[in-house]
């Protein structure tokens, strides 16, 4: 619950009679009794609970400031990682990352390989299941040996491990560059 709910919740609780240690018992120690006792006298003084500044150590890092740079970094660049914005701002790269997932409510996603298919290659695809269906039994399947090998891929390989895209929710990080597209038969090297 965040504060200003609780805030209303007291003040709620308080006009209906309610006094603050059996608000604090209702709340089940969600807020110390302190606050509640002093939430309760202005209450008394004012009629609503008035916070001329809010509690606590000011921010000093995460400033609006830091967060309009880190969402303008975002947006040129959405496939930035934390570790270089956190680099070039200055800033630790936990602050980043909270900036990043509590601040602006994004979320790293990995970039996802698909094949690129067209047409011509999901028809051929579909008249060879259609092929393998009616022409082979399961028995003939049987008699099929698979062996040690390993290909290597003269395109080269794409390693998506340190890629990711900062976005709100999946389909906008596919829309922002999150799918990276394989040709369906690049040159290979198979060794045995």
């Amino acid at each position: 619950m965040k504060s200003k709910d609780l805030q209303k919740l007291v003040l709620s609780k308080y006009e209906n009679g309610d006094g603050p240690t059996k608000i604090f018992r209702d709340l089940n120690g969600a807020i110390s009794l302190q606050t509640i006792e002093r939430w309760c006298k202005s209450i008394r003084d004012t009629g609503c609970i008035n916070l001329s500044t809010s509690p606590g150590r000011p921010r000093t890092i995460r400033t609006k400031a830091a967060i309009r740079k880190i969402k303008n970094r975002v947006e040129r660049r959405r496939s930035v990682s934390s570790r270089k914005i956190a680099r070039e701002l200055g800033i630790s790269r936990t602050s980043i990352r909270r900036i990043l997932k509590n601040d602006l409510e994004l979320q790293a996603y990995k970039i996802q390989k698909e094949p690129l298919l067209t047409d011509e290659h999901q028809e051929k695809r579909i008249k060879f299941a259609n092929r393998i269906r009616t022409n082979f039994r399961k028995e003939d399947t049987m008699n099929i040996l698979f062996s040690d090998e390993k290909m290597f891929d003269i395109d080269g390989v794409y390693n998506s491990q340190n890629d990711r895209i900062w976005a709100a929710n999946r389909s906008e990080a596919d829309i922002n560059g999150g799918i990276r597209q394989k040709r369906k038969f690049p040159q290979k090297v198979m060794v045995w």
